[in-house]
Parts: C-alpha cells; sequence; structure tokens
C-alpha cells in the first residue's frame, strides 16, 4: 500500500474513510492533512532533486531510503517488544532521537549503496537503486526477529501529543506546523547549500562531468556527497512519516513511491527547490483530489477511481516531459551569485551552464 494511501484517512474524522466535505470544518481537516503529507513528501522531493535536479544522479530506489528512515526512526523509539512480536531495538528513546536516526541510516544506506554503484552508467544506476529497494522490501518481509516481518510495527508515538492534550490546542494542526517548521528548516539548508561553490559543482557535474573533471573537481566524491544528502532527507522524511501514522509494515513501501516522488520534481522543477515543494503541492492534490469526487463520477469511472489517479500521474508525465520539461518553476540560468538571473530554460535536464559558459545555444537554465 501507497504511504499516501495509509495517509488520506487521517485527514478526516472517520478512519479508513473519505473526508467529509460537504462540511466546512471536514474541508479544513482534509486540507489540514493534505498540507501535512505533502510536507513530508516535499522533503523526499527535496533530497531527490538534490541527487539528481543538480547533480543528475538518478535514483529509482527512493522508497528504500525513505523505508529505511522509517524503521530506524520507529525501532529507536517504540518499547520494547511484546509477546507476539519480534523485532530489533525497543529503546523508547525521545522521538527527536528517532528523526536524527533516521536521517543517519538514510545517509548511511546512500553511502553503502554508492559506494559500488556512483561509477556506474545511468541506466545500471537506475536498474541499481531499484533492485536495492526490492532486495530491501523482501528482507523486512521474510527475516525473523528485524523489524517484525509482514505484520509490521505499531503503536509508533506521535510527536507532541501530549503537549497538544495540555494546551487544548487540536492535534493535527499542531502537527502541520511542527513538521512546516521542519520543512523550512531544511528547504533552508539545501537552498544555501545548492547556491554555494559546492552547489555550482554539482550543476557543472550534471552538465558535463568530464570538463569538471577536467579542471579538478574530483566529481565521483561530489557526487557521493549529494547522494549522502538526499538519503539524508530521505530518511528523515520516513522517519517523520512512521510517526505521523503510527504503524508501518513492508508493504507500505512499494515503487510507486518512488516515481510518484519523481513526478512531484519533474512537474515543479528539477534544479529549483521552490519548484519540487510545489510540486508536491500539485501532484499531492491530483492523487487526493481524484477519490473526493468519486461520487461525481460516473459509474463505470467512480468504481476505478484509484487506478484513474494512476493514470492521471502518467498523464502528469508525459504532458510536462513533453511541453514544459522544465517543470513549473524553471532553474533560474545564474552561473553564479553575482550573475545577473536568467528566466530559466528548456530541456530534460535542468541546466545548460557548460552551454552557456562556451556561448553556445540551446542550454537549459543552471
Amino acid at each position: 500500500m501507497l504511504p499516501l494511501d495509509v495517509l488520506m484517512p487521517l485527514a478526516g474524522d472517520l478512519p479508513g474513510m473519505l473526508p467529509p466535505l460537504i462540511t466546512f470544518s471536514g474541508g479544513v481537516n482534509w486540507t489540514v492533512g493534505f498540507l501535512t503529507t505533502a510536507a513530508i513528501f516535499a522533503l523526499v522531493a527535496l533530497g531527490l532533486n538534490v541527487q539528481w535536479g543538480y547533480t543528475g544522479t538518478i535514483n529509482f530506489g527512493v522508497v528504500a531510503f525513505f523505508g529505511v528512515g522509517a524503521y530506524a526512526s520507529a525501532l529507536l523509539t517504540l518499547d520494547a517488544p511484546g509477546d507476539f512480536e519480534s523485532y530489533l531495538g525497543g529503546w523508547e528513546l525521545p522521538i527527536p532521537i528517532g528523526w536524527l536516526g533516521g536521517m543517519v541510516a538514510g545517509g548511511i544506506l546512500a553511502l553503502l549503496v554508492g559506494l559500488p554503484t556512483l561509477r556506474l552508467r545511468d541506466d545500471f544506476l537506475a536498474i541499481a537503486t531499484i533492485g536495492i529497494a526490492t532486495i530491501l522490501r523482501s528482507i523486512a518481509n521474510t527475516q525473523e526477529g528485524l523489524v517484525n516481518r509482514a505484520r509490521g510495527l505499531n503503536g509508533i508515538p506521535r510527536p507532541f501529543e501530549d503537549l497538544s492534550k495540555d494546551l487544548g490546542v487540536d492535534y493535527d494542526w499542531l502537527l502541520l506546523v511542527l513538521i512546516s517548521a521542519v520543512l523550512l528548516a531544511v528547504f533552508l539548508v539545501v537552498r544555501g547549500a545548492t547556491a554555494s561553490p559546492w552547489g555550482r559543482v554539482l550543476r557543472a557535474i550534471r552538465e558535463n562531468e568530464a570538463t569538471a573533471q577536467s579542471v579538478g573537481k574530483m566529481t565521483t566524491s561530489y557526487r557521493m556527497q549529494s547522494f549522502v544528502l538526499g538519503g539524508a532527507l530521505m530518511g528523515l522524511a520516513g522517519a517523520i512519516w512512521a510517526h505521523r501514522i503510527g504503524t508501518i509494515a513492508p508493504d507500505s513501501f512499494d515503487n510507486l513511491t518512488t516515481f510518484l516522488v519523481w513526478t512531484m520534481v519533474i512537474v515543479g522543477g528539477s534544479g529549483n527547490n521552490r519548484g519540487v515543494v510545489l510540486g508536491a503541492l500539485v501532484v499531492g492534490f491530483v492523487w487526493f483530489g481524484l477519490p473526493l469526487i468519486q461520487e461525481q463520477l460516473p459509474d463505470f469511472l467512480g468504481t476505478r477511481v484509484f487506478m484513474l489517479r494512476r493514470v492521471a500521474i502518467g498523464l502528469l508525465i508525459i504532458g510536462f516531459v513533453l511541453s514544459r520539461p522544465q517543470g513549473l518553476l524553471a532553474e533560474e540560468a545564474r552561473v553564479s551569485r553575482f550573475a545577473p538571473r536568467g528566466d530559466g530554460g528548456g530541456g530534460l535536464w535542468p541546466g545548460g551552464l557548460w552551454s552557456r559558459i562556451r556561448g553556445q545555444p540551446g542550454g537549459g537554465a543552471a
């Protein structure tokens, strides 16, 4: 089951049912739940943007880093396993420690995956990252004593739940503020890193790795750094998501999650941090919005609404790749922060830095 499918009922008043939008309070509840979920997946999209949007490293195993972060945080913060449970950890650590552990777990996994794979060609790297995600899901499903197998982990503590009761504040609103603050902090860190000389090296590698090597840049090291940073952000998002819903299982982490995040980056604008956050909102709204109009659709469509939204995501990808490959917010065409801002550009790969330096037309936004 896709994580977003698990989260959608949490926005409503009745578990397992679509939120009651016929009332104002129902609409507010759904909106708060949606924005919270979109913020979590914006964190994942920012991580992928560092890896692919800025460095050009293809990662089709996003769900692996997301899942490892979720499990790491859950194992650190859960109680000791009961009579019918079997998992590592159960140390009842504070939730912030769990989130930090999720980040570290995502970064370590990226390091372990990157060491043997980052020297591969892009197509082989894509296949390798898909394989890693499949292998980890299979281990979680079959290995006894690790993460409770297919039974999953339940009762994951929720952050600041007691505080919301003490203050008399609606918990969903408090959670939205908390996760939005985390997203803002991560956004500022990523924006600062990608606007620095380090970020310009990443864009140079993306545009022409051989040229970057010719001026003395250790491209494999830079690719590893961006890969680990992206993996850590995905792990953090997974950790937050686990504590948001309170229960996780291996089947929650399927490859559809990976390609939904890719859609967010493509639609929003790869290489543009504000763009990928916007993409998370737009794609998330399409993913959630279609089931909400199920009753208004003809019967032959209403009964297939969950299949229909997959078709909608596919059409979004095709439409943007063909008609607006730079996304909703194109990457700004800048060689450095002292150069004038450009108007963005076109091309599937956001950028064209080396083309602009050489004075050749047709480069994308850098």
